[in-house]
């Protein structure tokens, strides 16, 4: 058996990705989104998942680069003077290894986030996180006990391919491996708590769009099981890019995941499309 999990990150970040997830669902095979509980564009996110019943929403556990639940003086290691999560990975690993990260701070925001989302009636399918967050130690402990508390069964986990995507830098390489351990030790902790997840992983991270040809090349050659693909889509680059303050395409990542073509060759090979929901369910 084979089965495809496309999942939307960052749905609730902004209404035009909102739109994009939406479409995603109308007119492509998206059937799987991520919800981040402090994003500006959450209510609109939370009325398209009610309208939408086929899309399994997940949690976007965020720590950086983004807006706490939490009052930010609550958790005054978490932000910024602002009051906003500091921006990047980068800052929040350097403060965390210097021990200037809170892990209470951690558990109380984290806890405020699935309260938040629980409070929307949604049944929600896993877990995961902005910019990978949950995979870090103790945070990825915590993250579980919060999932397992809520009733929910699954996780992602980033084992990202080393040599995925049109480049390569040194930088880039150094970070997949890292990612990649962290993410394999996430994963036995997760099937240690009975927890599910996906066989594989796909998406190219550092910002780096998934197209149509890859799409279409990861199915040409799929291996069994279910793999999950990572997708950030939005529907105007030309907002989104300021707004985001990221340089991403959102529209090809769009055009991938509502491509006929690419629904075509996986009806052609026999893949399913599904959500975490269904691999729950699948492992009982």
């Amino acid at each position: 058996m084979k089965r495809i999990i496309v999942n939307a990150d960052d749905f609730g970040r902004h209404p035009l990705i909102n739109a994009a997830v939406v479409q995603g669902v109308e007119k492509g095979f998206l059937r799987s989104a991520t919800l981040m509980p402090g994003g500006k564009a959450f209510d609109g996110a939370v009325e398209a998942a009610r309208s939408h019943s086929e899309l399994g929403v997940g949690i976007h556990f965020t720590l950086v680069n983004g807006f706490p639940v939490l009052p930010p003086e609550e958790i005054p290691s978490l932000v910024t003077p602002d009051g906003v999560f500091h921006d990047t990975h980068t800052i929040f690993v350097k403060r965390f290894l210097l021990g200037k990260i809170s892990m209470e701070e951690v558990r109380r925001e984290l806890v405020a986030q699935m309260e938040k989302m629980r409070q929307t009636g949604l049944s929600l399918t896993h877990i995961d996180s902005h910019q990978h967050m949950h995979t870090l130690p103790g945070v990825i402990d915590t993250a579980l006990a919060i999932a397992k508390d809520a009733g929910i069964r699954a996780v992602r986990v980033p084992v990202i391919d080393l040599f995925c995507g049109d480049g390569m830098s040194p930088g880039q390489l150094i970070g997949r491996l890292g990612l990649g351990t962290l993410a394999r030790m996430a994963r036995y902790k997760a099937h240690s708590l009975g927890m599910k997840t996906p066989d594989n992983f796909a998406g190219i991270v550092a910002g780096e769009a998934v197209s149509e040809k890859y799409l279409r090349e990861m199915a040409e050659s799929m291996p069994e099981g279910t793999t999950e693909v990572m997708l950030h889509p939005g529907t105007d680059n030309s907002v989104l890019v300021p707004d985001c303050e990221w340089e991403h395409d959102f529209e090809e990542e769009l055009r991938a995941v509502t491509s006929e073509k690419t629904m075509e060759l996986l009806k052609e090979k026999n893949i399913t499309v599904g959500n975490f929901a269904d691999l729950v369910v699948e492992n009982g």
